[in-house]
């Protein structure tokens, strides 16, 4: 049972995040709350979507929202008119600036011109394609339903639609993937002269069918050393295109940094809504039901957004501090001391001056005046940093610090 929660005045704006869980076909990297063949749930789906923001915006009324995502799945696969009733939702529900960043994902050459029209004509601003590759290969590997010849023409019909900033996700370390192979992708990417560029190493998360196949020797990958290679490559050739490193996975040109997930890197309150959806408001953090038929099931059943919440929960201190720190150096340029001063009321060097000057002495972080960011080394290591952080505090007594928050 969820308590009932209030958002205060704690929260002047926050961003959304609108889940949605329906592929045509699901990849097998994927390890996303999605499902393929459950495209008679998505008119119940988005009534429930609704009425979850709708209780949201009778919480948080006064709150401005300066971003909103729709992510997945694949969101350019519902019919454009339940999306736009479900932006309109939000319009009604919650005070939306004329100026938020609207993000829509999509599939190359699945999405219409017609579509695409009708998604700016709603309030769309920002396009998101999962692109992935221009290989042929390589996109049948990672299990995708599109050809590399659509990439291009679904960036075309985005611009003549009017979509004010376009991203493409492109990965690496894929099987087989050579420097050069790596290179051609990074090029052709360019040519095609987007906003913004995702670029994300291939993981191997365990439960899915990729995992299985590496698992049993079936598909072997590029080792670690190579997929550095891979980003430092990368890192490079978008920086000569006119490309700003911004966030450890994320290049842009200037003006078209990503908004939304700009607010996740650096700790924003932001409502997650939909099947699957974690929320992050006044400390506390929750998760809602996965399973679209469930998730409907309990909407149908409440009265209010708690009704389709699995599980909430306020980390402690540790957990916090080592969360916001390690999110925030996902940021090319870090973050200044007097940030974090200003959200823990605490000197970051008292309580976390042993490990961060073991990093520094390591060559992962740099400190110089009052800012620290990763060194291009530790952009490397994120990830092993992250748990550094989280075992060094984890093992403090940090009671005495805990009334400050």
């Amino acid at each position: 049972m969820i308590d009932t929660f209030e958002v205060t005045n704690k929260i002047p704006s926050l961003g959304i995040y609108i889940h949605i869980p329906f592929c045509i076909k699901k990849c097998g990297y994927c390890d996303f709350n999605t499902y393929s063949g459950l495209d008679n749930l998505k008119s119940d789906y988005t009534n429930a979507v609704i009425k979850e923001i709708e209780g949201w915006g009778q919480k948080a009324s006064q709150c401005v929202v300066d971003s909103i995502s729709f992510g997945g799945g694949t969101p350019g696969e519902m019919p454009a008119e339940q999306l736009s009733s479900i932006l309109n939702a939000v319009k009604k529900s919650f005070f939306v600036l004329e100026n938020a960043e609207v993000t829509l994902e999509a599939n190359p050459g699945t999405t219409t011109s017609n579509s695409m029209k009708s998604f700016v004509s709603a309030g769309f601003t920002r396009i998101s394609f999962g692109a992935q590759s221009f290989s042929d290969r390589n996109l049948k590997f990672l299990d995708r339903i599109h050809a590399p010849e659509t990439i291009s023409a679904s960036l075309d019909l985005a611009k003549i639609a009017g979509f004010g900033s376009i991203n493409l996700d492109l990965m690496y370390g894929l099987r087989g993937q050579t420097l050069e192979a790596w290179d051609r992708d990074l090029k052709t990417a360019c040519e095609l002269n987007p906003d913004h560029l995702s670029l994300y190493n291939l993981t191997v998360e365990e439960g899915t069918p990729l995992y299985e196949r590496v698992k049993k020797g079936e598909v072997t990958l590029p080792s670690d050393d190579t997929s550095a290679d891979f980003y430092e490559h990368a890192s490079k050739e978008l920086s000569n295109s006119g490309y700003v490193h911004y966030e450890l996975s994320n290049w842009a040109k200037p003006g078209h940094e990503s908004k939304h997930n700009y607010g996740y890197w650096t700790w924003k309150p932001y409502l997650g809504v939909g099947a699957g959806a974690h929320g992050f408001l006044e400390g506390f953090r929750f998760e809602n039901i996965a399973h679209p038929g469930a998730y409907i099931d309990a909407s149908q059943k409440g009265s209010s957004p708690e009704s389709v919440i699995l599980k909430r929960e306020y980390p402690g201190l540790d957990v916090s501090v080592a969360d916001w720190i390690t999110t925030h150096l996902r940021l090319i340029k870090g973050f200044e001391e007097g940030d974090f001063y200003e959200e823990f009321g605490i000197e970051i060097e008292v309580i976390a001056g042993q490990i961060l000057f073991e990093l520094c002495e390591a060559d992962i972080i740099e400190r110089f005046n009052s800012a620290i960011q990763l060194t291009p080394r530790g952009r490397l290591l994120h990830s092993e940093v992250a748990v550094k952080f989280l075992i060094y505090l984890s093992g403090l007594d940090l009671a005495k610090y805990a009334g400050k928050v």
